[in-house]
């Protein structure tokens, strides 16, 4: 297993003034930065690749003036940028000297490693030149030397894959809030074409339709008479029960291999009825279970 270590304070600092936190990853190529970056955009945080060090200030001074999303935003170096030089030090210096407190992540793996990692998508390494795999690695571990000795945070990717890597990222950066598993329970109509996103489809057709009860028909699944309907009918509510056990019994394999955002869709015929109340009662019964779940109707409102 690879190893990770900090220092100094705690990862989701920030300064008092800004309430920005910002993360500098940098590393060797071929060690996971991308991984990270992914990961780190995972747990919420907006995401800068390939950024030129020129602007590293330029840019932690826009994310605190822009507020929201950007105020956790993580920047990415590595030495395809043709601005970058050898002086990150001074800039993650100058960073605070303007009030920010930035968290440097710097990736690394044992040679043979890079190397195979390099040849097995058969590329070369940025700086190689006409030389080896091996002499372009040398070069730029000299290049990031002093990046990594004062890094907060080092990961040794050498005998990490990618789940690992980015659940050790989202250990670091993320909460447990944030590394939970997000579902969004979702009616709609068949009519309308299955949505594109679904990770389940759902098909509530086999329960008789409300639209061809009058006092019902003008009604939607959100209200009570309807889904009192619906969910009386006999299967109703062995549907409903079977389909929350299987979601349930799938959630924590999807989190381990890094899905943030599941979408069970609910279908009926036209997507007012049947798939709105199935679906509001499924993401209750998700919610009851301690999952992270909501109700969104795709097509109410369009007959």
């Amino acid at each position: 297993m690879g190893e990770a270590r900090t220092t100094g304070g705690h990862v989701e600092g920030g300064t008092a003034e800004s309430d920005t936190t910002l993360v500098v990853v940098t590393g060797l190529s071929g060690g996971g930065r991308s991984t990270v970056a992914r990961a780190l955009e995972n747990v919420g945080y907006y995401v800068v690749d390939n950024l030129p060090q020129a602007l590293m200030l330029d840019m932690a001074e826009l994310a605190m003036k822009a507020g929201g999303a950007a105020r956790r935003t993580a920047m990415v170096l590595d030495v395809r940028s043709r601005a970058f030089s050898t002086d990150l030090a001074g800039a993650i210096r100058e960073l605070k000297e303007r009030g920010f407190s930035p968290r440097v992540v710097f990736v690394d793996a044992d040679d043979e490693v890079l190397i195979r990692r390099f040849e097995s998508v058969r590329r070369s390494h940025p700086l190689q030149g006409e030389g080896r795999l091996a002499d372009g690695i040398a070069v730029e571990r000299a290049l990031l030397e002093e990046a990594r000795d004062q890094a907060d945070v080092i990961i040794d990717t050498s005998h990490l894959n990618v789940n690992q890597l980015r659940r050790r990222v989202e250990e670091l950066f993320g909460g447990e809030d944030a590394r939970r598993l997000r579902l969004t329970v979702l009616s709609f109509g068949f009519k309308y074409g299955l949505p594109p996103d679904a990770d389940f489809v759902l098909d509530a057709r086999f329960l008789p339709n409300p639209y061809w009860v009058p006092e019902l028909r003008e009604h939607t699944g959100r209200e009570a008479a309807v889904s009192a309907y619906v969910l009386g009918q006999e299967g109703a509510d062995a549907f409903v029960a079977s389909y929350a056990e299987l979601v349930n019994a799938t959630t924590a394999g999807f989190e381990r291999e890094g899905k943030r955002y599941l979408t069970v869709a609910v279908g009926c015929t036209g997507g007012k009825h049947r798939s709105v109340a199935i679906a509001e009662e499924l993401a209750e019964r998700l919610r009851q279970s301690g999952l992270a779940a909501n109700a969104q109707h795709r097509d109410l409102g369009r007959e």
